[in-house]
């Protein structure tokens, strides 16, 4: 289906900037930016395709995933190499947040679509790339998250059932970049043990 081959483009997109841009916060070097960039991007996938019994895995058999993961990713290291304006501090947070938004929201209809079960791909990316970045994943700890891509789950299936699959993976991935947006943006979070020295 060529619209789900898009989308899953985008995301791969969007994904690799979110990694590739928290490898340069990191100060790595242009392979472990790459590298960053590429599993946070197609890891999700690599996941669901195991766990689905799917080997190998479908960013081996089409490396068109994983090489507009590098691509993006390389464009990335420019400005970071170069001091540019784009990734000054305070806009990386802002980059990351969008970027990692319409990766979840579109990996997360993926997902749901190939699976019928919510978030596997959606999250596992960016698991990956906390998990690389030396960072505790942002599931566990940063405003409404996983919440996000469950709720986008739970809307697709009744949306498949009544409208159909394209109309589906849309209210998915919408709903789920909406939550994730204003859940960052009004610094929503689910209850969690706060620590004095933090």
């Amino acid at each position: 289906m060529i619209f789900v081959t898009i989308l899953e483009l985008i995301g791969t997109v969007a994904f690799a900037i979110s990694g590739a841009v928290t490898a340069t916060k990191k100060k790595m070097d242009l392979l472990g930016i790459m590298i960053m960039g590429v599993t946070t991007a197609c890891g999700g996938g690599v996941f669901r395709d195991i766990l689905l019994g799917q080997i190998p895995p479908t960013m081996f058999k089409e490396p068109i995933y994983a090489v507009f993961g590098l691509l993006t990713s390389a464009i990335v290291f420019i400005p970071a190499k170069y001091k540019w304006n784009i990734l000054e501090s305070e806009k990386v947070t802002s980059i990351i947040q969008i970027a990692d938004a319409i990766g979840l929201g579109i990996f997360t209809a993926v997902g749901i679509n190939a699976v019928y079960s919510a978030g596997i791909t959606g999250v596992g990316g960016g698991v990956l790339r906390d998990i690389l970045g030396g960072d505790r994943p942002y599931i566990f700890v940063k405003h409404i998250y996983a919440c996000a891509s469950l709720v986008g789950a739970i809307l697709y299936l009744p949306v498949r059932l009544y409208f159909g699959v394209t109309a589906a993976i849309l209210t998915c991935s919408i709903s789920t970049i909406v939550i994730r947006m204003l859940a960052a943006h009004f610094r929503w979070s689910l209850p969690k043990i706060s620590n004095e020295e933090e």
